[in-house]
């Protein structure tokens, strides 16, 4: 007996459903990116159903996590938990008088029998075709109780069997695809058993590749880069994340791989997800976590910024956007992850700013330091205020080199550090121009008394 789609198409509606006993896994996010990807492509509705039948192992931080974890991934459901919809509950928990009613549904048909407490589901003996939208038909012969027993609805304690209550769910919910990941591929045939048994016609299945690591083993809650909060921890872009999970399975056929989700969903279909396994690649997120802020537009860099700032206790009050903009613009070529923004610009922010050992060693107490930042600070006195611009501040760094007959580094270097206490940082001619003129001066005279004063080991 064959699933096979039905002749009149049914509007799309997909879910994640998620267990809440630990953090969103990557696994977990790409299952719901591809379902939010399918739903938002066809004009349909993406839900959150939450799993939570394991009352051991469930928490509400779990739960929490999972919340967190779409939203900062910019998936958002149209139903669900802290969202509502007129198919919930939305915890399996909650929906105990809705399993009653299909149990009994399956006993009066005669489809269920006791043993030693438990519940059991009567297998009708057949071949299932499975016709999967990734993996295509695949025949599972049931026909042997031996190799395929009769499967567990209730346990004797109450409990229900996860086979059970998904398919009610996803009966109830009016589920028109699952999408979900290819370990669950083994299930199918039973849950479209139950599926005929209560009288309903199946979804349409679409069974996503396996995330593995480089080499080969399927990717566990302890491998690196495995949870989402890793990387909101971590400082990545969540426009970058999600971008890179688009490709664990999926791509836009033309070698691109930095690919907005608004493209992406205009273009998604499940029958172009690979059928191999994906390989997991963090290195590769990483590069493409530095692509995507190096390009992001200013406002968004500084909506993504700012928290790893208030963290921080950086007090950018009353500096207005457009400083802040060009102080992040100054850095975002520069830095890899979020998480490196407060040490790249807090002495934008304070003139208390520390000094870094090394640098003030290596620069600011190297033989005739003090005497270049004398007369750096003296030249820069005399350069008019309109002029103290990149354009204007390169000439005179060069002029006094020359006059001096040594390198520009020799003056860019101890004035990188006297005015940032960092030996590297944004390009200097910018920075001094951000921090202006009356700024650098300051701090140029400060800096000598500073170094001597640092600590270094």
């Amino acid at each position: 007996m064959e699933n096979s789609p039905s002749s009149s198409p049914s509007p799309v509606r997909v879910r994640f459903a998620p267990s809440p006993t630990g953090f969103l896994h990557v696994g977990g996010a790409r299952t719901a990116l591809f379902n939010w990807l399918f739903a938002r492509h066809a004009g349909g509705k993406f839900i959150l159903r939450v799993e939570d039948t394991d009352k051991a192992r469930n928490t509400d931080e779990a739960a929490q996590a999972i919340y967190d974890g779409l939203r900062w991934l910019g998936l958002k459901w149209d139903e669900g938990p802290q969202v509502g919809g007129e198919f919930g509950p939305y915890f399996q928990s909650e929906r105990d008088a809705i399993y009653e009613r299909h149990l009994e549904r399956l006993r009066a048909g005669g489809h269920l029998y006791e043993d030693n407490g438990a519940i059991r589901f009567r297998s009708p003996r057949e071949t299932v075709v499975v016709d999967d939208l990734v993996c295509g038909k695949i025949a599972f012969d049931l026909t042997n109780p031996g190799t395929h027993p009769d499967m567990t609805i209730r346990r004797p304690d109450g409990s229900w069997i996860f086979h059970f209550v998904n398919v009610v769910d996803d009966m109830e919910m009016e589920i028109s695809h699952v999408i979900r990941g290819e370990d669950h591929l083994s299930n199918t045939p039973k849950h479209i058993e139950l599926y005929r048994a209560l009288g309903a016609t199946p979804p349409r299945f679409a069974h996503i590749p396996l995330i593995l690591n480089r080499d080969g083993s399927k990717m566990s809650k302890r491998d690196a880069g495995s949870s989402i909060a890793s990387y909101i921890e971590g400082g990545y872009a969540p426009e970058a994340v999600a971008n890179y999970l688009c490709l664990l399975g999926w791509s836009p056929k033309d070698n691109r791989e930095k690919i907005d989700l608004a493209e992406v969903v205009q273009i998604f279909e499940l029958e172009k997800i690979n059928r191999r396994n994906a390989a997991f690649d963090l290195d590769k997120c990483f590069w493409l976590n530095g692509q995507y802020i190096a390009t992001v537009t200013p406002g968004r860099f500084r909506t993504l910024c700012l928290p790893w700032m208030d963290r921080a206790g950086l007090d950018y009050s009353g500096r207005g956007e457009a400083y802040l903009d060009a102080v992040l613009g100054s850095i975002k070529e520069k830095i890899k992850t979020l998480r490196d923004v407060p040490a790249w610009t807090a002495f934008f922010f304070t003139d208390d700013f520390p000094f870094d050992a090394e640098a003030v060693q290596k620069t600011l107490r190297a033989p005739g330091a003090n005497e270049r930042l004398g007369e750096l600070r003296a030249r820069l006195a005399e350069l008019p205020e309109a002029e103290f611009t990149h354009d204007g501040l390169e000439p005179v760094f060069k002029a006094l080199a020359a006059a001096h007959g040594v390198k520009t580094a020799a003056y860019i270097h101890p004035a990188r550090v006297a005015v940032s206490g960092r030996s590297v940082g944004p390009s200097l001619y910018h920075m001094l121009a951000i921090l202006g003129k009356e700024r650098v001066l300051a701090r140029l005279a400060a800096a000598p008394e500073k170094a001597a004063a640092a600590t270094v080991v």
